[in-house]
């Protein structure tokens, strides 16, 4: 599936939308960018202009603390990534968006996605749904980090998002989950015993 037909897939979730209507309402406000291993999508101090959906690969959201990395998102296809505080408020990011594998993004500017929302009263309500859904999800996230202890955090996430091991580099995931690298290892062992409970 290309990723303009994934997006036009993720949009149905929440309104469903003709194909005429994805061609004349919502293709013309797209631009479908690609980006190399390692690259940096938005930069920190710089204002977001872009929100994407993932067409294909991975791509991590994450802050500096001294010279720490601390990574708040790592997404992969069918999922929306941008620097929210900065596009919405138009203010400089405090995030840097790096791809860590190949990338494929569906994106619109702030001004496309404007544009965009004020053609009709669906449109609109097709974008309060996906920021609403964004924000659920960030916050859902939130409360887990705070409510689940270390080795819980691990097995939710692990039990949810298994390919994410595979793809995506161990440091980075312990920092997401709020984990330490050695901890994360010694976490690792407890997989073979999830997956034994679920079959």
């Amino acid at each position: 599936m290309d990723a303009t037909k994934a997006f036009h897939h993720y949009l149905n979730k929440f309104v469903e939308i003709s194909d005429h209507d994805f061609k004349t309402m919502i293709l013309p406000f797209l631009t479908i960018r690609k980006f190399a291993k390692k690259e940096l999508i938005t930069r920190v101090g710089e204002r977001e202009n872009w929100i994407n959906f993932i067409g294909k690969g991975l791509i991590r959201k994450f802050y500096l603390k001294g010279e720490e990395e601390i990574n708040t998102q790592i997404s992969m296809e069918g999922h929306i990534i941008h620097s929210q505080e900065s596009f919405h408020s138009r203010t400089a990011s405090e995030y840097s968006i790096e791809t860590i594998e190949p990338s494929i993004v569906v994106s619109s500017t702030f001004d496309q996605l404007e544009a965009m929302f004020a053609q009709s009263q669906q449109m609109e309500h097709m974008g309060r749904m996906i920021i609403t859904h964004t924000m659920v999800i960030k916050d859902r996230w939130q409360m887990l980090l705070v409510k689940l202890s270390p080795r819980e955090r691990f097995i939710h996430f692990v039990t949810r998002n298994p390919e994410m091991l595979q793809r995506v580099p161990q440091k980075f995931l312990a920092s997401y989950l709020n984990i330490k690298p050695e901890t994360f290892s010694r976490f690792k062992h407890l997989i073979k015993g999830v997956k034994s409970r679920e079959s």
